[in-house]
């Protein structure tokens, strides 16, 4: 019994870090998405979605090739639905940059976790300890305050409706990761991720696309922005294989805290000293949810 306990808390403190890892690369995403679809650059999101899925796709036929063992497909359709819904993520928060700064985008799309965490109560009859909901709530709060930068409310419009609306898409992408790890492995959930979102925002890609010539700056970014993701979503759906919903939802906060801290020099997004009490504030939440979050065994 104390080296499985032993076993368990290597494998917690290993998925925490793939989370962390998770919110650095997907925090260098939406900086280079927001940059790459600012007027004069070429870009729209509906070709970053298709460059994104392309390129996260033949990255892993490379892998899958290199390590045979690694694609082994058991439920299809749980990885269609995960795909189908990522898809809609992808194209509808790459919508939101495009049309608002890449902080408010991100405190709308930022609810997520808390959908996800009250999805899981009825998908996975997860009981989330008191102790989890505040540092949710806590880390919540902070985000708020990052991203709000202490103004009293936001304006929606075109890009707002459309973060939002993602945010409901990954909630959903969130569980059916949680269900999908019991028996794929974070390489083939994510191959499916690509292979089914690409029909999706396929449509949103139609308008003339960057020369290749005299722009190849422009696409080294965009394929460093879909490596990147490839990145985030590989490290994210390795640690729901061992945190619960709710325990990862803690985590996810720091994703919009990393794109708030890059965006300022990145972006010349300004930040306040509610920005920073925020950054305190959620750091604090993650802390305190790691630490009294999870339930003791027996």
């Amino acid at each position: 019994m104390p080296a499985a306990t032993a076993a368990l808390s290597r494998r917690r403190l290993m998925a925490r870090v793939e989370l962390a890892g998770s919110a650095v690369c997907f925090g260098l995403m939406a900086i280079l998405a927001r940059k790459l679809t600012l007027p004069g650059a070429g870009f729209t999101a509906g070709h970053l979605a298709v460059l994104r899925f392309v390129v996260g796709a033949l990255v892993s036929l490379a892998a899958f090739r290199l390590l045979p063992g690694l694609y082994w497909p058991s439920n299809y359709r749980l990885l269609v639905t995960r795909g189908l819904s990522g898809g809609a993520v992808v194209v509808l928060y790459f919508y939101a940059l495009a049309h608002m700064p890449a902080g408010e985008a991100g405190i709308l799309y930022n609810v997520f976790p808390v959908i996800a965490v009250v999805m899981s109560l009825f998908l996975f009859r997860e009981r989330p300890t008191i102790h989890l909901w505040l540092a949710v709530l806590a880390a919540s709060l902070g985000v708020v305050l990052v991203l709000g930068q202490g103004h009293a409310g936001l304006s929606l419009g075109r890009g707002g409706v459309a973060a939002l609306a993602a945010a409901v898409f990954a909630a959903t992408s969130a569980n059916a990761i949680r269900a999908a790890r019991h028996t794929e492995n974070a390489a083939t959930i994510f191959f499916y991720f690509c292979l089914a979102g690409l029909p999706v925002v396929l449509p949103f890609a139609l308008d003339p696309w960057p020369r290749l010539t005299g722009g190849f700056g422009i696409w080294g970014l965009g394929v460093l922005m879909s490596l990147l993701a490839y990145g985030g979503q590989l490290l994210m759906s390795e640690a729901y294989g061992t945190l619960s919903v709710s325990e990862a939802a803690v985590w996810l906060q720091l994703l919009p805290i990393v794109q708030f801290l890059l965006a300022v020099p990145l972006l010349g997004e300004r930040a306040t000293g509610f920005g920073l009490a925020g950054v305190l504030i959620t750091v604090a939440g993650v802390a305190y949810g790691t630490a009294f979050g999870h339930r003791r065994r027996a």
